[in-house]
């Protein structure tokens, strides 16, 4: 019994060790034959494989987390991964490397603190467990000896690293102009006048005005470069009226989604669960007396309405409580129910009526999104014999007379999306195309296919005056328009310097008070709020925009708000500051320390370790 229970233990112990060896992917175990250990130095200290494929790892699955997807080795370098993990690792061994050189260590007692207050190493009475350490650390890969000198360099380090950047204090001149920068507040008069300010209208231009206006702003009357493409497409819609109604086919769809056409009788319920039976009757009680209401139950307990609501609910969603909660026949509270959780009371605020809807009556709804998709299926089976007449030299018109693909021409240019330019992938292949290249068949965003070439490259065209007389007249009245405003504002402004009142002249006056940088007044221009920043106190200023000019005021400049909210503004600007520095300076050192000592850089290694990851 004894020799199989040995054999026994052994077996598990290889299949361990079997397991630890396939999850750290062999990792400066089989793939580098015992030879490549590291992937750089600084000064005399290395860094592993190990330690650069499990950050590698580690960041691999942070960023994983931040798309919600599974990333490639090839994805994550477009992201600079690599590069980020191989920086801070060399930071890492900087420090570790310096704190070597100077004899800054701590001792076991310190290390030992460390690993027993460690919760991750904790037992079921809550303290340190030998077991759940050594058997941690085998889940990682690390002796107990590699984990500890792990601790040891790292506790080593950050007292390293806080002696350098401890002395760093908050930068009151930088966070007291920031500050004032961000809050400081306006307070403003000001006049808004436009073209219906005007005693005289506008008159009609003449030919020698528009033809200065035409000459004077080409780039607006200029044909953009244009792509002469033609091009074959086909879409689902093209073939819907074509295709072949299965009702088998449409039946299958319509049990696939039976829940939408067949659902019972719901309730809209809110449910509120005691911690014990007699709790919930007295609750119960209370709310048949009157002396308290089901919301001020829900907010006694320590919760909201949102807490307490399940949303609509079947009677298969309500366990033994549905009969209780289904009796109801008008909104109101039920009595104590037992609950998957134990004892509640319900409210019912609402009835869902059963809804049945027949596949007869279905079938409507389902046919278009049927024959859609039968359409798309035809369209993928047409693509190989597609891309063989392309591979085999076959022009744009012949398979358009030869399939029931559709032949078009376009004279194509950057921000035309009408037809198939209303495709994504067809304006990013005509941005693309140049001339020979060879016609491939895409795939458009609802199933479709086409296939383009280019013609001709179509040069920039300024447009004949006559051609665009309209647009020219349209240009030259807002022009006009905005000078004559600004004219009759600058006027005006000089009159209420000088001892008219706006009143006098019949104008209103609009005042905003205590405007932040940030602030918005609707109907102005974008710049209008910069330019009041600008302004000294007491300053009047013209500032036009939207075909408007506007009369500016500044009555004063008031600082930022003393009060609870700046101060804790203040502070958290203070602290960002202050690290923001401290992280520079750190960064700084620990470039510092890589130059004295030296780097060595294993690439062989580095793109041994990639190649091993997805």
């Amino acid at each position: 019994m004894s020799g199989r229970t040995n054999k026994a233990s052994q077996a598990a112990v290889w299949v361990i060790i079997l397991l630890l060896i396939v999850g750290l992917g062999g990792f400066g175990v089989t793939n580098f034959g015992g030879t490549i250990r590291s992937v750089g130095a600084v000064g005399d200290k290395e860094i592993s494989v190990d330690a650069y494929a499990r950050a590698l790892q580690q960041e691999l699955r942070v960023m994983e987390s931040q798309f919600g997807q599974s990333l490639t080795m090839e994805q994550a370098r477009l992201f600079g991964l690599d590069q980020i993990v191989l920086e801070r690792l060399f930071s890492t061994a900087a420090l570790d490397n310096e704190t070597a050189r100077i004899g800054l260590s701590v001792g076991d007692n310190q290390v030992r603190t460390q690993v027993t207050t460690n919760s991750s190493f904790q037992g079921a009475t809550g303290g340190f467990d030998r077991e759940a350490y050594r058997f941690a650390l085998r889940q990682i890969g690390y002796t107990e000896a590699e984990y500890e000198d792990i601790v040891r360099e790292e506790t080593a380090r950050t007292l390293l690293q806080s002696s350098i950047i401890s002395g760093i204090g908050s930068a009151d001149t930088l966070t007291n102009s920031l500050l004032d920068y961000q809050l400081e507040r306006r307070s403003f008069d000001y006049i808004r006048l436009d073209e219906t300010n005007l005693a005289d209208p506008l008159p009609a231009p003449t030919e020698e005005q528009l033809t200065t206006y035409y000459q004077g702003n080409t780039p607006d009357f200029t044909d953009p470069e244009k792509k002469s493409i033609t091009y074959i497409w086909l879409t689902p819609e093209m073939l819907v009226d074509t295709v072949t109604i299965d009702e088998e086919g449409l039946r299958t769809i319509y049990d696939a989604r039976i829940e939408e056409y067949e659902r019972p009788e719901r309730r809209l319920v809110e449910r509120l669960i005691f911690s014990s039976q007699e709790e919930a009757e007295a609750a119960s009680a209370a709310l048949i007396a009157g002396e308290t209401t089901y919301s001020d139950l829900v907010a006694d307990a320590g919760f909201s309405l949102g807490d307490v609501d399940m949303g609509d609910v079947m009677a298969s969603d309500l366990g033994d409580a549905a009969d209780g909660v289904f009796a109801l026949t008008e909104p109101g509270t039920t009595g104590v129910l037992q609950s998957e959780f134990g004892p509640a009371i319900f409210r019912m605020n609402g009835i869902l009526a059963a809804q049945s809807t027949s596949f007869e009556d279905a079938r409507a709804e389902l046919l278009p999104e049927y024959a859609s998709d039968r359409a798309r299926r035809v369209i993928e089976d047409m693509l190989t014999d597609i891309d063989d007449l392309l591979a085999g030299g076959a022009t744009l018109e012949e398979i358009a007379n030869e399939t029931d693909m559709q032949l078009g021409q376009i004279d194509w240019w950057d921000g035309l999306g009408e037809g198939i330019a209303a495709y994504n992938p067809f304006r990013e292949a005509a941005g693309t195309v140049s001339m020979g290249d060879f016609a491939e068949l895409a795939e458009l965003d609802d199933g479709g296919i086409f296939a383009l070439r280019l013609d001709e490259v179509i040069e920039p065209a300024l447009l004949p005056l006559d051609d665009v007389r309209n647009n020219v007249i349209d240009g030259w009245e807002a022009q006009e328009n905005d000078l004559r405003v600004q004219a009759y504002a600058l006027d005006i402004m000089a009159q209420l310097i000088e001892t008219t009142t706006a009143d006098a002249l019949g104008l209103t006056v609009q005042t905003q008070t205590d405007l932040l940088r940030t602030g918005y007044l609707d109907g102005t221009p974008e710049g209008l709020i910069n330019e009041v920043f600008e302004m000294a106190d007491g300053e009047t200023r013209v500032i036009a925009g939207f075909g408007s000019s506007y009369i500016v005021t500044l009555n004063s400049i008031q600082p930022p708000a003393d009060d609870e909210a700046t101060a804790e503004r203040r502070a958290r600007l203070s602290e960002s500051i202050t690290q923001g520095i401290a992280q520079d300076v750190f960064e700084i050192y620990a470039r510092a320390l890589q130059d004295d000592a030296g780097i060595s850089i294993n690439q062989t290694a580095i793109s041994a370790v990639q190649a091993q990851l997805p």
